[in-house]
């Protein structure tokens, strides 16, 4: 990747806006780290966390390069169809985490998602999901690093490389010190300095362009035409940016992507269950939907700017890669000091998303395979020495996977397919097995295996040419999809040659078979002030998703 290009012109003052902001994010580190006296403490923050700080820290670790730099990218690319990613495919399966998921994650205790897989259905199935989420974080956690490596390389003209082991350092620290309190108190500053960085970016992009009525106007004589401004009318067939018809964005992006990432993936999880009690628990994710409504404004926004003020911006190789579009519009509009506060805002975007896959990795790799499957019954200090250790091998390892990362012209491409390859036969299990009581031990083990085999196939064969898409992202539904179908029909019928587990082994794991947190009146049920009630704030934010539409349909 070439750097001249993107180089930003900064001054004394953006550096010294970037060295408080490096200097705050490691003084929280070492704050946090004085809370930690148990595991509990370092993995789980002690589950005392007020419900407003796990949400914000909630949308905060989602805001990484997936957000950012991908979102902006994907902007440009298709235009306002990227909108779809936000409120078909993240509100809905944000609220039903809260609502539904939720109770049963945290009435249940467990400390992670892969141990919930182990207690509803056995050792095979956690282990084999344990493994997966861990090597799926290493990778995502790479795409984050090699954002945050870009950045550095615009900024001080560092080497590709360089750059990445710098910004790994600085995460390692945090993390090392303070567990997941240091990485949620971060993420909420970085969810207020990501903003600080990207609003200036957007007013001074709509302000060059002549508002929304002059990018409107531009976008429709660019290449993507009156297309990349709408978001549901061409989408009876295939001829829209995006490449896909509506039934592969609601069922695969809008339910088997969305819902398998939302409710399953542990990086997000954890927050929740970090939280100091079940309803603070089940609002994390519907107080995170509120902002994830806008989030839109300062991304896909920026993508459409960038569309039509970078001449040649969508070419293959180079610094005009799709990738690029927020640095090269930084570059291109905003003055020192505003520059500093830009640049410190997508440094935060991507330590955030970065911190939520390490965070995620060290509590799995300790919990879940460490304790589990290697060295069991040890004290305490031993398991908070483990993670502290993971965090430095997945660091390591994240630095590798940068590199493939930055492989991608488009990383939402490469994240998507992860996503579909992961998460989506994840959720298939997950949801059959959370409301089918007679689904067996082994149905969970299969379900999950071929589900995974069954997207990976999908995706092979598009690499090879064996299978046609109109687009990488369309792969990516269709992939979910075949994940999803494969995993419940898998789960029906090993189900029916095995036997299920006994009742009494199901209590609170499983919808109907007792324990209080996950009933049916739990679930439907809420604190009786309307604003801290889950299926009030859930209603009004899905409604909110459905309205947002209108302008744009």
């Amino acid at each position: 990747m070439a750097a001249e290009g993107l180089r930003l012109d900064v001054d004394i003052v953006d550096y010294l806006i970037l060295a408080i902001y490096f200097v705050t994010v490691l003084g929280v580190g070492f704050a946090a780290r004085r809370a930690i006296k148990s595991s509990a403490d370092f993995f789980l923050s002690g589950r005392s966390m007020p419900a407003w700080v796990t949400g914000l820290a909630f949308v905060s670790a989602n805001l990484g390069a997936l957000e950012i730099i991908g979102m902006a990218a994907n902007g440009a690319e298709y235009g306002l169809m990227t909108l779809h990613y936000y409120w078909v495919g993240a509100v809905p399966a944000m609220v039903f985490l809260g609502i539904v998921m939720m109770p049963f994650y945290y009435g249940s205790k467990v400390r992670s998602v892969p141990e919930f897989l182990r207690r509803r259905f056995n050792r095979p199935t956690h282990l084999f999901n344990a493994v997966s989420f861990a090597v799926a974080q290493m990778l995502i956690a790479g795409v984050n690093l090699y954002a945050l490596a870009l950045i550095l390389q615009a900024l001080l003209g560092w080497p590709l490389w360089l750059s990445i082991v710098i910004g790994a350092a600085i995460v390692l620290i945090y993390i090392t010190l303070g567990g997941l309190s240091s990485a949620i108190y971060n993420e909420v500053l970085q969810f207020f300095v990501i903003l600080a960085g990207l609003i200036p970016l957007t007013i001074v992009g709509l302000v060059k362009v002549g508002g929304w009525n002059g990018l409107v106007e531009k976008v429709q004589t660019s290449p993507l035409g009156q297309a990349g401004l709408n978001t549901w009318s061409d989408t009876g067939g295939t001829g829209n940016p995006l490449g896909a018809n509506w039934i592969g964005i609601i069922f695969g992006l809008g339910f088997v992507l969305s819902f398998g990432y939302w409710t399953t993936n542990f990086a997000e999880v954890q927050r929740a269950l970090s939280a100091k009690d079940m309803n603070a628990a089940r609002r994390t994710p519907i107080i995170g939907a509120f902002p994830k409504l806008l989030i839109p404004v300062v991304t896909v926004v920026p993508g459409l700017i960038a569309l039509v003020t970078v001449q040649g911006l969508g070419a293959d190789q180079g610094d005009l890669v799709y990738n690029n579009a927020i640095p090269l519009l930084m570059r291109d509009l905003l003055p020192n000091g505003v520059l500093g506060v830009a640049v410190t805002g997508l440094v935060a975007s991507f330590m955030a998303g970065m911190a939520a896959n390490v965070s995620g990795f060290n509590t799995v790799f300790t919990y879940d395979i460490w304790q589990t499957y290697i060295r069991k019954d040890r004290d305490d200090a031993h398991y908070i020495r483990v993670g502290r250790i993971a965090t430095i091998g997945g660091i390591v390892v994240g630095i590798g996977t940068a590199f493939i990362a930055a492989g991608f012209s488009n990383i939402m491409n490469y994240i998507q397919a992860l996503f579909s390859l992961f998460n989506a036969p994840l959720f298939a299990t997950f949801i059959v097995g959370m409301f089918w009581k007679r689904m067996s031990a082994w149905a969970g083990f299969w379900s999950l295996v071929l589900g995974t085999l069954a997207s990976l196939t999908l995706y092979l064969g598009h690499l090879a040419d064996v299978f046609k898409f109109n687009s990488d992202l369309e792969e990516s539904f269709w992939g979910a999809g075949a994940a999803f179908v494969t995993a419940v029909i898998v789960a029906l019928v090993v189900s029916k040659f095995t036997p299920p587990k006994p009742e009494g082994d199901l209590r609170g794991l499983v919808y109907g078979m007792g324990g209080d947190a996950t009933s049916a009146e739990t679930i439907v049920a809420g604190d009786k002030v309307w604003w801290r009630n889950p299926v009030v704030l859930g209603g009004i934010a899905v409604l909110l998703a459905v309205l947002l539409y209108i302008p744009v349909w």
